[in-house]
């Protein structure tokens, strides 16, 4: 009997994938306009938003230019985790990465961000059981407690140098000993100009860098170059980081 409908299934089987690579067919093109009609009524009605809705990127940036570094941000700050760990997240955005980067390898999130609508699609679109969205103004509110990681990510230029230095005392009280503060920013444009949702834009890998050196032992700041943008990500801690030589989580010979 099981044999007779295995022959019957192994003959269909064709006609079913056909069926379905059809519908996902179908449904990848219908996602990626919507997305994209999404897209332009919200950046293209003013006033703009200061996060992004990463679905936009998931759905259509992705597909129509090829481009990683929107993925690399939370692929990065992942290498930092601590398993089963407490995180907390710093000006969180739409939680796109919370939940699809952090929320699998941590115990528990903590993700705040100032901005109430960025708040409301993080509720509605990225919601996971480990998940706490908290509304903060991180100048002056950020949430108490201490964290295995701390992720800073695409927000630290939305924020003055003086705001930062601030912000870096109140990250370091919230990390244990070992803990790894990690992020991402952008490079200064050489034309135009600094982006008017950002209060400052960094230089080089240098520039950044000196922002963590007061205040941990172990900094690592690299780069990665896309024709769209110029990324710069950062670990550190006084504890050991990605790659280095005490880091446990990769062979060094």
């Amino acid at each position: 009997m099981k044999r007779k409908l295995a022959d019957k299934l192994k003959f269909i089987k064709p006609i079913l994938v056909f069926m379905a690579e059809t519908e996902s067919f179908i449904a990848k093109k219908w996602a990626s306009a919507a997305h994209h009609r999404l897209l332009q009524v919200t950046w293209g009605i003013p006033t703009n938003p200061e996060f992004f809705d990463h679905q936009i990127d998931q759905f259509f940036f992705w597909q129509k230019t090829r481009a990683s570094f929107w993925v690399e941000r939370g692929v990065f700050s992942n290498l930092a985790l601590k398993k089963d760990g407490t995180m907390l997240e710093l000006a969180c955005g739409d939680g796109f990465n919370a939940r699809n980067f952090y929320s699998g390898a941590c115990r528990s999130i903590i993700a705040c961000d100032f901005d109430r609508q960025a708040l409301s699609i993080a509720r509605r679109k990225n919601p996971a059981p480990n998940i706490k969205y908290v509304l903060a103004d991180i100048r002056s509110d950020m949430p108490n407690g201490t964290f295995d990681n701390i992720v800073w990510d695409t927000a630290i230029e939305h924020f003055t140098p003086n705001e930062i230095d601030g912000i870096m005392s109140d990250i370091k009280t919230r990390l244990k000993p070992d803990g790894i503060l990690s992020g991402s920013t952008i490079i200064e444009q050489a034309v135009g100009g600094r982006l008017h949702q950002h209060e400052y834009e960094f230089k080089d890998m240098a520039d950044l860098r000196r922002f963590f050196t007061p205040h941990f032992k172990n900094v690592t700041v690299f780069e990665t170059i896309h024709p769209q943008r110029h990324s710069l990500y950062f670990w550190a801690s006084n504890g050991s980081v990605p790659f280095s030589d005490k880091w446990s989580h990769w062979l060094n010979h």
